[in-house]
Formats: C-alpha cells, structure tokens, sequence
C-alpha cells in the first residue's frame, strides 16, 4: 500500500506538471503569433528604407560618412541577445556557445574588445567568465519598441563616430519557423555598403535640403531599424523556440503518467493475486 500511495503521488505531480508545461505552450505560441505580426510589419518599411538608401547611394559620393567608414579594427563590440528567463530549449545555449566561438575565432584581429547583452541570460553566463562587459541592457525582451531599440543603436552610432568602436557585430537567432532557428553573427557597424546596394536605380527623387543631409539621417535611421528587426527575430525565435520546448515537455508528461498508471495498475493487481492465493492456501490449509 506504501508503494501504491508513492505512485499515485508521483503521478499527481506529473499531472501538475503536465498542467503547467500546456499552459506555457499555448502562452508561448500567442506571444510568438503577435511578434511574427511584429516582424511582417516592420519588413516592408525597411524594405523600402533599403531601396530609398540604394537611390541615394547611386547619385552620391557617400564614401566619406563616418557611418560607412572602414578603418582597422582595434577596438570590437559584440552585442549578445539571449533571453530573459529559461525552458526555451537550446535558445539561449546556441547563442552563448557561438559567442565564445566567434570570439575565440577572431580575437587576434583586434587589440581588445567588450560586450554588451540584451537578456538576462547571456550577462549571466558571461559575468562569471574573464571578459570585459560594457553594459546589460534590461527589460527589453519583454516589450520590444523601436524607441528601446533605438536607445541601443543611438549609443552605438555615438561611440562609432567617435572612434571608441572600429566593428560591432550582433549574435542572435534568427527566426524561420516555430521550429526552427538560425544563428546569425552579424556586422552592424560600419554599414555595409552591399547592404545598400551598388546597382544603379531607375527611380530618382527630389531632395530637400540636399542628399547629404538626407543621408546623415536615413544611415542612423537604418541601423535602428536593423536592430529593432534583429531584436524581433530573437523574440520570434524565443518564444517558438519555448513553444516547441513546452509542447515536447507536455508530451514526455504525458507518456511519464501513462507508464506510472501502467506500473500502479500492475502493482494494484500483484497485490490482489498475492491476496486472493493466501486466502485460497488458507482454505486449503484448513
């Protein structure tokens, strides 16, 4: 009976885990259903940000914006975004293992360089270890806003055209289904100049004041949305990455409690038979 009682708790507790790893899911699946709206919104405006760039590069000598300046790289940033909290899977672990990968990769073509994280992960992955962290951005991954991303690319663009950054580059997930991630380690300053495209455009504008002064304002203006894109990947990623992790944890619940029943119910008749042959060699006996 002691046994007994032991799997009827233990398949109590596996219920209410199942409970809560189905409740997460479908949490997980309506936050990953309004951030790929969030993403299918945002593509088209930078889309067209991108062609607009490519029309002015075409007719412009832009060579010299400090945006698009390439000097040697002594001084790098890498900008880590993981999540916040945990049970997404192999999200955030992806992430960290290719950081330290990339770094030790190309540590010898710059003489230093930091780090910067958005997500309580990755700081606390990386604070525990020999690297020099320049800031963790906080509470951003919850509610991601072009003004928060902004506020990140603004420090960015500052430090760059002061010439305390030669590179910055991104590690995140980028996201292509529910199911799957991909990892991108991506330069975000200087601009590429194929990001804006070489070809020349059918299409001309009128400018006012003039291209230059449009320009100083679209460069900055295209970094923000890079990073606002890239910071709604990793959201995407995040959250299809814990639907998937939830969805698997419910399933392995659910096979869990039907071996349990299976063993108590084996048990439960063990004890029956064990009784019903003491009662029938008792009667035998007398």
């Amino acid at each position: 009976m002691a046994n007994a009682r032991g799997f009827k708790k233990r398949i109590a507790s596996v219920k209410n885990t199942q409970k809560t790893t189905n409740a997460m899911k479908m949490v997980a699946a309506a936050k990953l259903r309004k951030a790929q709206q969030a993403i299918l919104a945002q593509r088209p405006y930078a889309l067209k940000l991108k062609e607009i760039l490519r029309g002015i590069a075409t007719r412009s000598d832009i060579s010299a914006h400090p945006l698009l300046a390439r000097r040697p790289v002594r001084r790098a940033r890498i900008v880590v975004l993981t999540s916040d909290r945990g049970l997404c899977g192999s999200f955030n672990a992806s992430v960290l293992r290719n950081t330290v990968f990339f770094i030790n990769e190309n540590k010898s073509s710059y003489d230093e360089f930091d780090m910067s994280f958005v997500g309580r992960r990755g700081y606390d992955f990386f604070k525990k270890r020999s690297f020099k962290i320049h800031r963790n951005y906080e509470d951003v991954m919850d509610s991601i806003t072009y003004e928060k991303a902004s506020d990140i690319a603004g420090n960015l663009i500052d430090e760059y055209k002061a010439e305390n950054l030669d590179a910055v580059y991104f590690v995140y997930n980028e996201f292509k289904s529910a199911i799957s991630q991909k990892l991108v380690v991506e330069e975000v300053l200087p601009i590429s100049r194929r990001e804006i495209g070489s070809e020349q455009s059918v299409v001309d504008y009128m400018y006012e004041p003039n291209k230059e002064k449009i320009l100083d304002d679209m460069l900055p203006r295209h970094v923000c949305i890079q990073v606002y894109r890239m910071l709604l990947e990793s959201s995407a990623s995040e959250h299809g990455a814990r639907m998937t992790a939830m969805d698997s944890a419910t399933r392995n619940a659910g096979e869990m409690i039907e071996k349990l029943t299976l063993l108590a119910n084996r048990m439960r008749q063990q004890s029956i038979t064990t009784e019903l042959v003491e009662i029938v060699s008792g009667a035998e006996a007398l």
